[in-house]
């Protein structure tokens, strides 16, 4: 019987044992084994759900600053008339007590003719940007859009109802640009009562 050289009685023969043997000795040289190779599979997985969530965060987070400074562009463009606006009202009241000065001092009817289509022109073009009139005679006193300038007892209306106005107030887009300065009714005192 012939015996090979390599023989030993402590070593295993066979190639199944020979890979055996070979895989503790790669794992014995360094290289990670099945445990730790899951641990840092798990890591892996962790960070890339954590990456995900910050994908998604930004994402959203860029959505909502487009959105609004999509918002605040279109309330710039809608309300940057709104000072202009504002100094023409004045322009618009001076027409107004113009022509009802001319109409009360008795001015020649072309006169108060020209300044009417004048007040209504310039009413006109405020209306086409958006410049609204508030005249709330006989609508219930609105402290947002409505500046009480008195209240006066009536028995006619119901009690915070505007009965006058002293001067007309104006809206930008349902923005106020100027509050209507108002007179209110209050209830009338019942007798006894000071």
């Amino acid at each position: 019987m012939q015996q090979e050289p390599n023989a030993n009685p402590d070593q295993p023969e066979g190639p199944d044992q020979t890979d055996n043997a070979a895989d503790q000795n790669v794992s014995a040289a360094g290289e990670p084994s099945v445990d730790e190779l899951k641990a840092q599979l798990a890591e892996a997985q962790a960070k890339a759900d954590e990456n995900w969530e910050r994908c998604l965060r930004a994402t959203a987070e860029q959505d909502n600053i487009r959105k609004r400074a999509e918002r605040e562009v279109d309330a710039a463009r809608r309300f940057a008339l709104e000072k202009f606006a504002q100094d023409l009202l004045a322009v618009s009241d001076s027409l107004e007590m113009g022509l009802k000065a001319a109409r009360d001092a008795g001015a020649d009817e072309k006169y108060i003719e020209g300044t009417a289509l004048t007040a209504k022109m310039f009413g006109d073009v405020l209306a086409r940007h958006g410049v609204q009139v508030v005249d709330p005679k006989g609508e219930s006193f609105d402290p947002a859009r409505h500046e009480a300038m008195s209240a006066v007892p009536s028995a006619e209306v119901a009690p915070n109802t505007v009965i006058d106005v002293m001067q007309k107030g104006y809206v930008l887009n349902e923005r106020v640009l100027r509050p209507a300065m108002v007179i209110v009714s209050r209830a009338v005192p019942t007798d006894g009562a000071a």
